[in-house]
């Protein structure tokens, strides 16, 4: 837990001038991609994700590779997410709300890790995933480690089915409901270690979202964060950090 917290800033996409908060059909999303220069071209690794971020200062173990699976789908014009509720007896982070992922094997590449973790995980089909973006990824305080999120988009919506040793729930949101006045909040907190992002004061801006019966926060909503940026076109304070250095 923090030793200090205080209340943090809000989404920019409220209230910011041309700031889109519907209608995120996967070509919106795509194009908005594309706009911020995110296009998914290689194994995730030739893309610059070794720079990004700049993971070998902000993580003692950067080559502790893991990546993620940010999986899209669209019903009814409206973009929705895949994320997972971890089993509670998992080591770590257990209970928490997550996006299908894990630990790369040797030589594996981002994308494969991915789409692996989410077939074991959920079962989602890896021939039905395109991959179209990747998002910055997050040198990790507690696991020492290099997240890589990969975004991927589905033909339609998905039969999903979770793993009871690794996942108790699998669903989706839509990334209106995500970006709806009050589903974000900001808090920043400080702790004795200084953490990766602090300001002068030692405080780091934690996220959370607001989801049926809990929140998403840590790793996982730094990562919304970054795709909901784009996606509504608007630019967080501080963007190139913001998705970098995660302090959980």
């Amino acid at each position: 837990m923090p030793d200090a917290v205080r209340p943090g800033a809000s989404a920019p996409w409220l209230g910011a001038p041309g700031a889109r908060r519907s209608g995120f059909t996967l070509e919106v999303v795509g194009a908005q991609l594309r706009a911020a220069k995110r296009t998914f071209d290689g194994d995730g690794v030739s893309m610059g994700y070794e720079s990004a971020g700049d993971l070998g200062a902000t993580s003692p173990n950067a080559a502790r590779r893991s990546a993620v699976l940010v999986a899209l789908y669209e019903v009814d014009g409206e973009a929705h997410v895949v994320l997972t509720r971890r089993a509670r007896a998992m080591a770590h982070h257990g209970g928490e709300i997550a996006f299908p992922g894990g630990r790369s094997e040797p030589g594996e590449s981002p994308l494969a890790t991915a789409l692996r973790e989410a077939s074991e995980e959920v079962n989602l089909d890896p021939a039905s995933a395109t991959a179209i973006a990747w998002l910055t990824p997050l040198a990790t305080f507690a696991t020492k480690s290099a997240i890589y999120p990969i975004v991927v988009t589905l033909g339609k919506a998905p039969n999903l089915v979770a793993n009871p040793a690794e996942v108790d729930d699998v669903f989706a949101l839509a990334l209106r409901d995500l970006v709806a006045e009050g589903n974000f909040v900001e808090e920043r907190w400080r702790h004795r270690d200084l953490r990766p992002g602090a300001d002068g004061d030692g405080f780091v801006a934690i996220h959370f979202y607001r989801a049926p019966h809990d929140l998403i926060w840590g790793a996982t909503a730094r990562v919304l964060s970054e795709l909901l940026g784009y996606v509504t076109g608007v630019t967080w304070p501080a963007a190139e950090g913001v998705a970098a250095k995660s302090p959980e």
